[in-house]
């Protein structure tokens, strides 16, 4: 954690990190910086569409957040969509207005949370395998969808030749090449297939004109009440429990320290949202927040520092000048990205993302044995018996099964929080009839001392005596 008093010698440290890091592997950072857009991309797009962002606000200011981060953390965070927000947005068509309303009363919660202590106490007392359940359902639900939004759909020839499912399984195939040859940058050949498959793509969508400048949004009350009311309140525990809570965890998880930088706490990701979404909501810019998945995406294509972001940020930023005077012709290339290309990368950073609920047992980060004097060794490790495993996979099941099943995290956080306090109160009732029973045994042992139990009377005792 960065030190309040003198911050340097921890932002020195990340440097050093972020630069030998780059200059050892300079193409797997810049493949992992390109491990999120299959999120990025579509909703970024549709928002822009339907005139509910700016774009040339969202590409400077979600660039220089991903700059920040990268400076400020040292791991490949993501800064991606709110999605709960951009659903509501896109389907609703909302106004500049109530997109930024929206993304503000969301920020504003999670800043109070953050500078009040009520973030991290949230983060203490829930336990580790319904964080990992939140974390496994994120990235089921990213599987999903992109199976049913955009591989699904396609067909073996179409739409077009460009995109199709003998796209899909190329790029299938080449991730699979990835296992012998890590070091591949495979986000990064996927991603410039993808952009010269879209200009050469037939489709255009310039005809519908885009917000190409950076407006300051001044939201009425109306606006905050409609976007509290349909998409604020949505988002507000996804941001929570999977922005930040299970993105703290699973830095935790996929970048121990040493050799990287600490992690990054639930206060430090709720602050840092808050402030990218109190400035950039004000100029049109998208809601944004960090992700599980994204850390996953970008982990999984290479990515290891924040100088994966920081090079990301920067085209971002470059990007957004350029779309200050040449907005429609972005917009054309990004929407005309294959779905089938776009597809495989969102399914490969959810296959990631669920994959660290196998650690609910063996490395999760409460089995930890932790000394003041000796940091963890990756080694020492609480013991559980079959029971408690039983209980902790159940609890992360139950807490996958129900946010999938109704598509909620707040709802599976519930339900796995419950799931695990039962199991909790059975083992105390348990413990209890033990004890009591034990008591009740002791007491009668005690009082038969004629039925052979080796025990004395006191007038046996004073007759031997």
């Amino acid at each position: 954690m960065m030190s309040t008093a003198n911050p340097l010698p921890h932002l020195r440290k990340i440097y050093r990190h972020n630069v030998e890091t780059l200059r050892s592997s300079p193409l797997a950072e810049l493949s992992g910086s390109l491990g999120d857009l299959g999120t990025l991309l579509p909703l970024m797009t549709a928002l822009v569409i339907t005139r509910s962002i700016s774009l040339p606000a969202t590409l400077l200011f979600t660039g220089a957040a991903n700059v920040l981060t990268g400076v400020a953390f040292g791991i490949p965070l993501p800064v991606q969509p709110m999605k709960a927000i951009a659903a509501v947005a896109i389907a609703r068509k909302f106004t500049l207005e109530e997109n930024a309303a929206a993304g503000i009363v969301v920020a504003a919660f999670v800043g109070f949370f953050s500078v009040t202590g009520l973030l991290n106490w949230a983060n203490r007392v829930t336990p580790v395998p319904v964080v990992k359940g939140i974390q496994v359902g994120a990235g089921l639900s990213l599987c999903l969808s992109a199976g049913s939004k955009m591989l699904a759909p396609l067909s073996w020839t179409g739409p077009w030749w460009g995109d199709n499912l003998l796209w899909a399984i190329a790029a299938v195939f080449l991730l699979l090449f990835t296992f012998a040859f890590p070091k591949l940058p495979y986000a990064l050949v996927v991603f410039a297939v993808g952009i010269l498959l879209s200009i050469l793509s037939p489709t255009n969508i310039s005809s519908n004109p885009t917000v190409t400048s950076i407006p300051i949004v001044r939201p009425s009350g109306h606006d905050f009440w409609k976007a509290t009311t349909t998409a604020s309140l949505g988002q507000l525990p996804l941001t929570l429990l999977n922005s930040i809570i299970a993105a703290s965890a699973l830095a935790s998880d996929l970048l121990p320290s040493p050799p990287y930088p600490t992690a990054p706490t639930v206060t430090e990701l709720g602050i840092s949202v808050a402030v990218i979404n109190l400035v950039a909501c004000w100029f049109g810019g998208m809601p944004a927040c960090h992700g599980s998945g994204g850390l996953a995406g970008q982990y999984r294509f290479g990515a290891r520092s924040g100088s994966s972001i920081i090079i990301l940020g920067s085209f971002k930023f470059l990007l957004g000048m350029v779309a200050l005077f040449y907005a429609d012709p972005i917009i054309d290339v990004l929407s005309g990205m294959p779905k089938s290309l776009l597809g495989v990368l969102v399914l490969a950073a959810g296959i990631e993302l669920a994959k660290v609920g196998e650690t609910v047992n063996t490395d999760a980060r409460d089995l930890r044995i932790l000394d003041r004097n000796n940091p963890w060794d990756g080694k020492s490790l609480k013991d559980l018996d079959d029971i408690e495993k039983r209980e902790r996979w159940m609890v992360m099941l139950v807490t996958i099964a129900t946010l999938l099943a109704f598509k909620n995290d707040a709802v599976g956080f519930i339900a796995g929080f419950v799931w695990s306090w039962g199991f909790k109160s059975a083992r105390r009732v348990v413990e209890w009839k033990e004890r009591r029973q034990g008591r009740a045994f002791w007491r009668s042992f005690a009082h038969r001392p004629e039925e052979g139990t080796g025990l004395l009377s006191h007038e046996e005792s004073d007759r031997v005596a």
